[in-house]
Formats: structure tokens, C-alpha cells, sequence
């Protein structure tokens, strides 16, 4: 390749952290380019108003900007060989695509709701966000919090975070460290000893939470030091070596594992449901269970859709691979995705 692919991102973005790290892991040659530098000017605008923006080398020599990291990976897979995040059997890869939305998706209501429903944590963000970027000029980074601050804080009824789903989230976020850092005292990664999906999915939001957000990162570092230091890890995997068998065998599923899964089945599974509800009604607000608890929010467009591609995915299965998904996911509470 005559051109590296490059990454126009930030440093506070969960989803720019994801892809830098799986450029690096999968050694595509790579460069990161910081959002609105002078280096980005001269590049293609993007499909999306969203981070990162990955710009894939051309034909001529140019470049195409492409938006939406589940995407950018798949493109990615498709022509680069090598070192792949997608795992050979059909049915751990579609665990692995499972626990790349949960994490997309569900995890980053606890890294929204973190860094700016509590405001310690605003305060924090609107001092560090706009000073990664190295060409802000003071004066702007002093107005932050009055302009992009004041308007996160506004979206937090879109993304899900409110007094009333504000613990459900927090308490998910608890749960997952605990889970994670059982899991992670006894192999790399979610699905065996090299990275999946679903650990950069998962790594983006940790990234933050763990990493920036006082709040989510002082708990971190009470209860759960391995998945502080697994994400400085997963920040850069280019030297570890894999092989074939390194994946974990759809018989021999950890525990740990079934418990991340029922994890995703007590929160985001149910969430998926209301919200495709809403949508499909006509509902102004999505109106719920989640965890025991009543979940409201604004119905979110984006995930009726990720609701769709996971059972397409999973209808596409051959029977006997959607049979050993069923029988990872039997009792955790995801099977209601998938049913009729």
C-alpha cells in the first residue's frame, strides 16, 4: 500500500480510540490526524458528522472518507489480510459482534452519562476536551463549556441518561468492571488470547471511563486495576503475536464470558426491544424495563438499526452455528432478540 490510512480523531472520543487501536494491533500502516487540524483541511468531508472520520487510500491516490467504526472495521477486514478481529467460526464471531454492540451502543450510555450527568465530571471534560486539540486557541477552550459543554450536557435525554435511568447505568458500569476483571485474570480478551471486536469496542468507552472521567475512573481503580491496565494495553497491541487457535472454542465458553452476556441480556437486550417498540409506533419517548427498573429516553433511530443487523446476522447462521449460539446465550437473557 503507497498510502497509510488515515484517522482523523480525537483523543476524548471513545469510537477514534477504538479504530486507532485496531489500525495498530492489525499493523496497517496508519496516521492519526486530530479533528479540524490543518492537516484534515485538505481531506474529503465525511458521509457523517462523526468521529473518528477514516480516511481509506484510493485508486488514483486520493482518498475517501468513510464514517462508523463497525463499518470502517468490516471495510478494513475486507482488504487488508491478516491479524483479523473477526473470528474464524461463525458462531464466536457472532458473540464477538454481539459484544461490539453492547459495547457501541450500551456502553457508551455509561461513558456519556459519566462524563456529563455528574459535574465533577463536566468540569473535567470541559477543561481537557477541547485542549487535546493543539490548534484551539485559549481563548476558545475558555468558551467550551458554554458552547459544545452546555450542549452534551442537553443530549443526555437522547442518549438515555436521566435522574430515573442514571442508576440503572451506573450500576451496569459496576458490574461490567467486575465481570471484566474476573475475566480478564485468566485470558487477554473477551473471546481467548488475541482481540476481537468487541475488545475495541469495549476498549473505546473503557478508555474513557477508566482513563478520564474522575467519577468512573476513581471507582476503576478501587475495584477493578487489571481493566485499567488491560485498556493501556489494548491502547497498543501491535506487538503480541497470534495464532489461529487463539480463539476460544464455542465449547468452551469461561463462565466469565456467560456472565458478560447475561450482562448484556439484563440491560441492553430489553433496551433494544423498548426503543424498536417506540419506533415502530410512533412513540415520542421509548418507555421500558430495563434491569428491574423503568427506562425512558427519546427513541434512538441508529440502534433500531443495530437491532436489525444483529438478527440479520444471526438468521444468516448456519443451523448448527445458530445452534451453539443458542447455547452460549441460552439463559442470559439475550435470547429475546432472537425469538420468533
Amino acid at each position: 500500500m503507497s498510502q497509510p490510512v488515515l484517522v482523523a480523531g480525537a483523543v476524548g472520543s471513545p469510537y477514534s480510540r477504538k479504530m486507532r487501536a485496531v489500525l495498530r494491533y492489525r499493523r496497517i500502516p496508519s496516521r492519526w490526524v486530530h479533528q479540524l487540524s490543518p492537516e484534515q483541511e485538505n481531506l474529503p468531508p465525511p458521509p457523517l458528522p462523526l468521529l473518528p472520520v477514516v480516511y481509506m487510500p484510493g485508486p488514483d491516490g486520493g482518498y475517501e472518507a468513510t464514517s462508523d467504526s463497525t463499518f470502517q472495521i468490516k471495510r478494513l477486514e475486507a482488504e487488508h489480510l491478516g491479524r483479523s478481529i473477526i473470528p474464524d467460526d461463525p458462531a464466536i464471531a457472532f458473540l464477538d459482534f454481539l459484544i461490539e454492540d453492547y459495547a457501541d451502543e450500551w456502553a457508551t450510555k455509561m461513558m456519556f452519562h459519566y462524563r456529563w450527568a455528574i459535574q465533577e465530571n463536566v468540569d473535567n471534560a470541559n477543561n481537557l476536551l477541547p485542549r487535546w486539540n493543539m490548534d484551539v486557541p485559549e481563548e476558545i477552550c475558555e468558551g467550551f463549556a458554554d458552547t459544545f459543554g452546555k450542549r452534551q450536557v442537553g443530549r443526555l435525554s437522547v442518549v438515555g441518561s436521566n435522574p430515573e435511568t442514571g442508576p440503572i447505568i451506573e450500576a451496569s458500569y459496576k458490574r461490567l468492571l467486575d465481570i471484566l476483571e474476573r475475566h480478564l485474570r485468566e485470558q487477554r480478551f473477551t473471546l481467548g488470547r488475541r482481540p476481537g471486536r468487541g475488545d475495541f469496542g469495549l476498549f473505546g468507552q473503557l478508555s474513557q471511563l477508566v482513563g478520564v472521567e474522575p467519577t468512573s475512573q476513581a471507582l476503576a481503580r478501587a475495584a477493578a486495576p487489571r481493566v485499567i491496565t488491560w485498556c493501556d494495553n489494548v491502547e497498543d497491541l501491535s506487538g503480541i503475536e497470534v495464532e489461529a487457535s487463539d480463539w476460544t472454542a464455542r465449547d468452551a465458553l469461561p463462565d466469565t464470558l456467560r456472565e458478560l452476556l447475561a450482562e448484556i441480556g439484563r440491560t441492553y437486550a430489553p433496551f433494544l426491544l423498548a426503543n424498536a417498540k417506540a419506533l415502530e409506533t410512533g412513540a415520542q419517548a421509548v418507555d421500558g424495563t430495563v434491569d428491574g427498573a423503568r427506562w425512558t429516553q427519546d427513541p434512538f433511530k441508529y440502534q433500531g438499526k443495530c437491532l436489525q443487523w444483529l438478527r440479520e446476522d444471526y438468521t444468516a447462521l448456519a443451523p448448527s452455528d445458530r445452534a451453539a449460539v443458542d447455547a452460549a446465550l441460552k439463559g442470559s437473557g439475550c435470547e429475546i432478540l432472537f425469538d420468533g
